[in-house]
């Protein structure tokens, strides 16, 4: 039985080893199939798009370099000949797919060489839990130190989806989090050193964290609550002028339109009248 250190959550090094399971721990390592493993990982990252020009892509050439005969020197039929300079390639690389298949039970056997060899070498540590309740990169760098791996290519293997963990480890280049059972061979060979959660071998899926206590404040710092309830309060003071401004707009516009209504009702004046000319007395001698 193969047997593996054994670590608390917070790094404490266990007196008694951790017994690895015996169904994918068996001791054996089969290399030729690692090696497929890695070459088909390594194809299917592949983009395949290099490309080279030949002689058919290659501008120019349309003419004759000089006539065929009388020159002295060789015949020449186009300057994009792959023997000039500024030619063509030859059997240079086209975009393809380098996509490859494998078998999954091939893949599996891979994945538990992998496993097998990191633990024959001791590079595989079982930690109780990983308790990250928020991302917190000096937790996790503490807890690498404590198990005297700073420094190394370390995967950690969660027994379930942990964002915490993986927040806090994506700041540190050598570090790479995954669930166990996403881990392929590839990734298993990539590390030095393997940190596994108890819950991902066992099955036990560790239990939620408690709600952690309220952190001590000192008597200078504001506690959050009252900067909360602060801007809160700034807040409602704020919405309080906006709704007032509003109301004296809309006072001031209904008075604008009472007055427009007002001087619509009103009856318009009359014309005064004209009076009728008076005709004028005939003057003695008009006819």
């Amino acid at each position: 039985m193969i047997e593996a250190q054994y670590f608390s959550a917070a790094g404490a090094k266990r007196s008694a080893a951790f017994e690895l399971p015996t169904e994918f721990f068996d001791g054996t390592v089969n290399e030729p199939v690692l090696h497929q493993a890695v070459k088909v990982y390594l194809n299917n990252q592949r983009q395949g798009t290099a490309k080279t020009k030949t002689r058919s892509f290659v501008s120019g050439g349309n003419q004759k370099p000089w006539k065929q005969k009388g020159t002295g020197r060789a015949r020449q039929g186009s300057t994009r000949a792959p023997h000039w300079r500024g030619g063509g390639v030859v059997f240079g690389p086209i975009p393809r797919d380098y996509r490859t298949d494998i078998p999954r039970k091939v893949k599996q056997l891979a994945r538990k060489s992998a496993l097998n060899a990191r633990a024959r070498e001791g590079a595989l540590h079982v930690v109780e839990r990983f308790a990250f309740r928020r991302p917190k990169t000096a937790q996790l760098a503490a807890l690498l130190a404590s198990l005297g791996l700073d420094g190394r290519k370390v995967l950690l293997l969660t027994a379930t989806a942990n964002e915490p963990l993986y927040l806090s480890g994506r700041n540190i280049p050598t570090v790479d989090v995954m669930p166990y059972p996403q881990a392929s061979a590839y990734d298993i060979l990539w590390a030095e050193a393997v940190v596994v959660e108890e819950g991902a071998l066992t099955g036990v899926l560790p239990e939620p964290l408690a709600d952690e206590p309220e952190e001590a404040v000192s008597p200078k710092a504001p506690k959050r609550s009252a900067v909360k309830a602060a801007k809160s309060a700034k807040t409602a003071k704020t919405a309080k002028k906006t709704e007032a401004k509003v109301a004296k707009r809309s006072a001031t516009k209904a008075k604008a339109a009472k007055k427009s209504t007002a001087k619509a009702k009103k009856p318009a004046k009359k014309p005064a009248k004209k009076s009728a000319a008076k005709p004028k007395p005939k003057k003695k001698g008009d006819k």
